[in-house]
C-alpha cells in the first residue's frame, strides 16, 4: 500500500572505485563469484566497521552464504579485493583464523563430552583464550556445565555454539541464522547475549531471515538480491523508512479507511474533530522493515 519510490535513501555503501578501508573490520570491492554462467555474487562493495553488528539480509539464493564463506576464507573468489581484519582471506594464516569466530547453523551439541569439557578442549587451541567458566556465564550455561552436549535443548545448543565461537577471543564473529527454531523467550535471551558481546568490542556479521532480529540487534543492515547489494543503512532508514509518509487507518460508517500523510499529527487532529469521542480503531504507522525489504527484493526479482 505504501510506496518508497520517491523517498530519499540514506544508502551507506562505498562507491565503486573507492579504495579499501584500512580501518574497517571487513572491506570489499567488486567481489564476484560465479558458478558456471551464474554470478552468485556480482560486484559487491561493502565496509563493515569495527565493533558494529552488521546484518546481511536476502532471500535464499541471493548470495549471502557465498559472500560469508569468501569472507571466512572457506571459498575462493573470481574477482574483487577483500580484506578481513586487514588480511586477504585467501591468504589468511593460522594467526588470522584465530581472530575469527564462526557460529554455523549446526554445531557440536551431540558430543558425549560435557559442555565444560568441550569448551576447555576448544580453549586449548588458542594462545590467549577466555576462561571457559567466564564464557559459560556469559552465554547463560553455567548450570549446564556438566551436562552432555546431547542433553541440551535447542536454545541451549545455540548458546553453546556461540560459547565455542567466542572462547578464543575473536575480534570478528560470524553468526549464521543463530536463532532458527527458538521460541520467543529464548530468542530474546540470545539477543541480550549478542548485545553483551558487542559491549566487549566484538564485531559481528549476522545473517538472518528474522527481520525483527535484524532491527533489534543490527547497527546497520545490508540487503542482497541476485548477488548485488541493494542498499546499506541503519534499520530505521532502510528504503526511506524514516521519511516515508505515515499511514493512518480508522473505521468510519462501518468501513475501514486508510490515508497516507506526511503530517500525521495534524491529520489525526482533523480526523478527531469529525467524531464526538475517540476515533474508532485509530492506528498510525510507517513502513516496517519487512515492508521495505520485500519491496527491495521484489523490485529485483
Amino acid at each position: 500500500m505504501t510506496s518508497t519510490s520517491a523517498h530519499v535513501v540514506a544508502d551507506d555503501r562505498p562507491h565503486p572505485g573507492d579504495p579499501l578501508d584500512p580501518d574497517a573490520a571487513i572491506s570489499v570491492r567488486g567481489l564476484v563469484k560465479r558458478y558456471g554462467d551464474r554470478a552468485a555474487v556480482d560486484g559487491l562493495d561493502l565496509d563493515i566497521r569495527r565493533g558494529e553488528i552488521f546484518a546481511l539480509l536476502g532471500p535464499n539464493g541471493a548470495g549471502k552464504t557465498t559472500t560469508v564463506e569468501i569472507l571466512e576464507g572457506h571459498r575462493s573468489r573470481d574477482a574483487g579485493d577483500v580484506r578481513v581484519l586487514g588480511v586477504d582471506p585467501a591468504r589468511g594464516g593460522r594467526r588470522w583464523r584465530a581472530d575469527l569466530g564462526i557460529v554455523l547453523q549446526s554445531g557440536g551439541g551431540d558430543s558425549q563430552l560435557s559442555v565444560r569439557e568441550q569448551l576447555q578442549a576448544r580453549a586449548s587451541y588458542y594462545a590467549d583464550p577466555r576462561d571457559p567458566a567466564e564464557v559459560l556465564e556469559l552465554v547463560g550455561l553455567t548450570a549446564q556445565a556438566d551436562a552432555r552436549g546431547r542433553a541440551l535443548s535447542g536454545g541451549q545448543r545455540r548458546r553453546f555454539d556461540v560459547a565455542l565461537g567466542i572462547v578464543g577471543r575473536p575480534r570478528l564473529l560470524f553468526l549464521d541464522e543463530p536463532t532458527t527454531g527458538f521460541d520467543p523467550e529464548a530468542r530474546r535471551q540470545f539477543w541480550a547475549m549478542v548485545r553483551s558481546l558487542r559491549d566487549l568490542g566484538t564485531t559481528m556479521l549476522l545473517t538472518t531471515h528474522y527481520l525483527d532480529e535484524a532491527e533489534t540487534l543490527a547497527d546497520r543492515v545490508g540487503v542482497l538480491a541476485h548477488g548485488r547489494l541493494a542498499e546499506v543503512a541503519v534499520p530505521a532508514a532502510l528504503g526511506g523508512r524514516g521519511t516515508a509518509p505515515a499511514v493512518v487507518s480508522w473505521t468510519e460508517d462501518g468501513v475501514r479507511r486508510t490515508a497516507e500523510t506526511t503530517t500525521p499529527t495534524a491529520f489525526v487532529q482533523d480526523l478527531a474533530a469529525r467524531f464526538p469521542g475517540e476515533v474508532p480503531d485509530l492506528a498510525v504507522g510507517r513502513p516496517t522493515l519487512e515492508d521495505v525489504y520485500l519491496k527491495m527484493i521484489g523490485d529485483r526479482a
